[in-house]
Formats: structure tokens, sequence, C-alpha cells
């Protein structure tokens, strides 16, 4: 067992755990993703972008946007318009497809060579582009900075919204290439720009070949998950099973043995150097928060059968739209539906896994509704109508 001598004085290390109690994995897993233990607030938003690794954008806005809800569930009320100016400003993030569309770290730009150059082998991209279309976008933003879609001449032909413009299609190319980059959102528009201008000259090279990006990755998501199965690993930043095969000996990740887990499993070896312990965060997530991405795995580590149901027909929903989860004392104890109506937070549907859910639920819809503006909140239902006056008392 290694030691690390300071003067006179040995302290010796622990060994890493190779078998962990199901109980060991799901702190584990939450310490990782910033819900158990104090969070750095000096670090802020973008430590925990960088902690994570990716944040997932949807356009979905209920509450907020899905980007939005990420920190405030980790921070807390941290300002809406301080999450968007932390991710975007002086460059420290771009927009990448990762596990869907992404805002990620700047640092991590080289490391996604691998997909770009897989773009790039691709004979044609979704759809036809007519000749010249690609250069001339390059030339606009070349001449004009950064520009939308709509600034470089519209993104769609007036059809549905699938139905992109040449200009749309050829920057989209070009942002899968790696020769322009979306540097941010505005008003839900990509912003462009050319990678030259918008990646620092010492990460914009494309020079890491395949397997030292995707060793990276992997390290990524083992750390950020905490510990993972090699579905759960891969499906972060949406690699393929043959990808983490082939690198995961290499990464650094620890193989681990996980009680009640059918499958084999790999941690970060420095999240089993010291036992999870701290205070639990009691807050609302959104469905594309990565503590709860993959429904396999949610399913394994909570117990707790969780579906964004915002694509399935209305008639055929059970908890609604946007159903938010309630994570409360390191476990998932229920969910709601919720909308807004002025100055009021709707909780349109309320599912509770039982009385001990009521006094967390009532808290994290009380800090939603005063983080978004609002000063009242309505429950219109409770799938249990005997915790529906309980619940109502413990809001009021």
């Amino acid at each position: 067992m290694p030691a690390v001598i300071f003067g006179t004085m040995t302290t010796t290390l622990p060994r890493p755990r190779t078998e962990l109690s199901a109980d060991e994995a799901r702190r584990i897993v939450l310490r990782s993703q910033g819900f158990l233990g104090a969070p750095d607030r000096r670090a802020g938003v973008r430590g925990i972008l960088r902690r994570l690794g990716a944040v997932q954008l949807d356009t979905i806005s209920v509450l907020a946007r899905s980007h939005e809800l990420v920190p405030y569930a980790r921070l807390g009320a941290v300002g809406r318009r301080t999450v968007d100016t932390a991710y975007w400003t002086e460059g420290h993030a771009f927009e990448y497809w990762s596990h869907a569309a992404c805002i990620l770290p700047i640092e991590e730009w080289p490391h996604f060579a691998f997909r770009r150059r897989a773009y790039r082998r691709r004979p044609q991209w979704a759809h036809d582009l007519p000749e010249g279309a690609y250069d001339t976008v390059i030339g606009q933003l070349r001449e004009r900075g950064p520009l939308t879609a709509t600034e470089m001449g519209g993104a769609k032909n007036g059809g549905p919204w699938w139905d992109w413009s040449a200009s749309k299609v050829a920057v989209e190319r070009a942002l899968m290439n790696g020769e322009v980059v979306c540097t941010e959102r505005r008003g839900w528009k990509r912003v462009y720009d050319l990678a030259e201008r918008a990646v620092p000259a010492e990460l914009l090279h494309d020079e890491l070949d395949d397997a030292e990006c995707l060793r990276r990755l992997v390290r990524l998501a083992g750390q950020a998950l905490g510990v993972g199965t090699r579905a759960d690993i891969a499906d972060y930043h949406r690699l393929k099973g043959e990808q983490f095969d082939a690198v995961v000996a290499e990464s650094g990740l620890v193989p681990v043995r996980v009680q009640g887990w059918e499958k084999p499993a790999w941690a970060d070896p420095e999240a089993l150097a010291s036992a999870p312990l701290g205070r639990h965060r009691t807050t609302l997530l959104s469905p594309f928060d990565s503590l709860i991405w993959e429904r396999a795995r949610t399913e394994r580590i909570f117990g707790f059968t969780h579906r964004l149901e915002a694509y399935v027909p209305k008639p055929k929903r059970v908890h609604g739209y946007f159903a938010m989860p309630l994570l409360a004392g390191g476990k998932l104890l229920g969910r709601v539906d919720p909308a807004r109506e002025g100055t009021t937070l709707v909780a349109k549907q309320v599912s509770l896994e039982g009385p001990k859910a009521v006094a967390p639920m009532a808290r994290a819809l009380r800090e939603a509704a005063e983080w978004v503006g609002c000063d009242t909140v309505r429950v219109d239902r409770v799938t249990h109508p005997d915790l529906a006056g309980p619940l109502q008392g413990a809001l009021s």
C-alpha cells in the first residue's frame, strides 16, 4: 500500500475499493454529480460545467431552460442571467454534439476531434447543399464576425422546421466539421463564429488521435458519474460500446463490482478514495439532468422509473409534459409537472412516493417559485389524494 511522507509523519493512502454496496454506489454518484456535500460556490456555474463535462441544451422551457436548471439544482438560486453569462462570456464554453446538443468546457475542444473527423468523412450530411453555399457562409463569418443563421440570410425556406435554408445547412455542416463554432445562444438561436477566432490557438488543433480522444472522454464520463456500467459511461458522450472497450483499460477508471448490479462497472479512483459524506441537496431536477439521463441507470440506482413525456401524446401521459423528479435525502421521492401563470407557479400534477415526500416537495416548490420570480404556488392535482391536504399545509 502506498504511503505519503510529510517530514516525520507517514500517511497511508486508502486502497481503492473493488466491491461496493448499492447504497455506497448511489452516494458516490450523488457526490460526483454535485448533489452530496457542499458545492464549490466560488467556482460557480463554470465549476459545475467542468465537473459534469457536459450540460445538455433543449428547446423546452417551463420553469426555465434545462441548461439553467442544471446549475440551479446544485447551487440553488443562482441568477438566470448569471448562468448564461458564466457559460458564454470570455470563451469559456462551446456547443457541440456530446450526449446531445451540449454546452462543453472549451478545454475539451481537442478531445472531440474524433467526432469532427467522423463528420468530415461523411459524403453528405442530412440535406443537399448548393454549390458555393458552404464557402459563402464561411466568407460571411470571416467578414462580419459572429452571426446567427437568420443574419446570414435566414434559417428556413418557409416550410416545416426541418426545411432549412442553404445557409443554415451550410453553417451546420461547418459546425459539425469544426470549421465553425457555436459560441452562444441568443434568443435561443445559435451564434456561429469561425473556430480560428473562437477557440484559443493552443486548443484549436485536431492533432489528437481517436484513441486519445476516447480515453479522455471515457475518463471524464467516469469522473462525472462516479461509478457506472459500460453502457452508462459510453452513453454519457454518446460513444459506441466498442469505442469504450478499446480504451477503458487505459482510461484510469477502476473495475468494481456493485451489489445488485448485474453487469460489471468502473469507478473514478478519486471517488473511491473517501467516503461520500455531506449535506444532501433538496431540489427539482430537469428531465435532461445528467443525474437521470439514462432511464435504466436511474431505475438501477434509485429504484425510480423516469420518462420524459413531452414527446408522448397527451392522452398517454402518466406524469405530465415536463415532469421534474424530486431529489431529497439522496433519493427520488416524487415528481411534479410545473407551469407558470404570471407570478404563480402551478403544480399541474404532483406525484409523491409517500408522506415523507411532502415536506421536501413543498420546500422544492417554494424555492423554485422564488427562483423564477413567482410569489404563489398553486397545486392543481395530487395523485395520492390523502397527501393533498398535508402538501397544501406544508406550502402555506
